[in-house]
């Protein structure tokens, strides 16, 4: 699926943080992109895309809803392509239901009945989610692995009350069955906690937590985190769609690494910043695990260091105006 001069690609949740990064490396590869947002006339969440190096040229916006049946019909029609981006990304809900698992699940299998009805279609890139992975209850110490064998299990998210991560395992799981009883050509990338240079103007939920870390927070959380880098999870959308033989989902994680190791790292980047001294709790720091990412290698991807992917975070927060430093 190499030589992509004139390859046409959906992009679904064209806005969204990791979407908006997918293309602007399709444009500088030479795609035409066909992008679904639900606004297009709405510049604050349009005009980043529109600004791309060859927008002008290859980028055409689409209006879609994920919860309108065929709505996403005239943005896959024509495409060899698609890469299904668009599923909210949030964890405090009131309404979970309505919030985050029916614009996932019903959404997902929306986007994949507009793919059936089209020819030229080779294969469906989804975005999932290491929440669909490792939310299963089994304890995580430093001799476990994960890999793309492990599923998150939705009574324990239910039961947890792990809405999210609830939402991306069903939708997953759905996708996966429509894709096999339909004979589409699914590859699923489950990238981690997502960081990076973004191009929204809007924080999404990951560089929202480390904005509100630096802004005056007093205590850190007592969580291990599996970092990545956001143009790693781009390439490796880009890679599962012109690799021939890419298939199955991949776990996209370059870093497992707690939290309090992160600060340590900004600490020694930018020693003014003001960061949190103490743990919310005085339980010992939680294990950190593994997760291979030997499947994804494959693909050709290299993953960043932590500290690149620390320093484009803060650099981005502050050139949007989200940081002093």
């Amino acid at each position: 699926m190499s030589g992509a001069k004139t390859k046409v690609v959906c992009v679904t949740g064209a806005s969204g943080f990791i979407a908006s990064y997918l293309i602007k490396l399709l444009l500088q590869r030479g795609y035409t992109v066909k992008a679904s947002v639900r606004h297009p006339n709405d510049l604050k969440k349009t005009e980043h895309l529109l600004l791309l190096d060859g927008a002008k040229e290859r980028l055409q916006l689409f209006k879609a809803d994920l919860l309108e049946e065929g709505s996403f019909d005239s943005v896959v029609e024509g495409c060899e392509g698609v890469f299904h981006t668009a599923s909210p990304a949030f964890h405090t809900t009131t309404d979970p239901q309505a919030e985050l698992i029916d614009p996932a699940l019903k959404g997902t299998l929306n986007v994949l009945r507009s793919c059936v009805k089209v020819p030229s279609l080779k294969r469906v890139v989804f975005t999932s989610s290491m929440s669909a992975v490792s939310f299963n209850g089994k304890p995580l110490t430093p001799d476990v692995v994960i890999d793309e064998t492990w599923f998150s299990d939705p009574a324990f998210c239910e039961k947890s009350k792990l809405w999210y991560m609830l939402s991306k395992t069903l939708a997953e799981e759905a996708a996966w069955k429509f894709a096999e009883e339909n004979g589409i050509d699914l590859v699923s990338i489950n990238p981690g906690f997502v960081m990076g240079p973004m191009l929204p103007p809007t924080l999404n939920v990951t560089m929202e937590f480390v904005h509100n870390l630096l802004n005056g927070a007093q205590t850190f959380p007592n969580a291990v985190h599996r970092f990545v880098h956001l143009k790693d999870v781009a390439l490796a959308h880009i890679q599962a769609f012109e690799v021939a033989n890419a298939s199955g989902r991949y776990c996209v994680v370059g870093h497992v690494v707690h939290v309090y190791e992160v600060l340590n790292i900004l600490k020694q980047l930018y020693p003014t910043l003001s960061i949190p001294k103490r743990c919310e709790d005085d339980k010992p720091l939680a294990p950190t695990y593994q997760i291979s990412n030997e499947k994804v290698r494959k693909l050709g991807i290299e993953f960043t260091s932590l500290e690149v992917i620390l320093r484009d975070t803060i650099e981005t927060l502050k050139e949007k105006g989200f940081l002093n430093v």
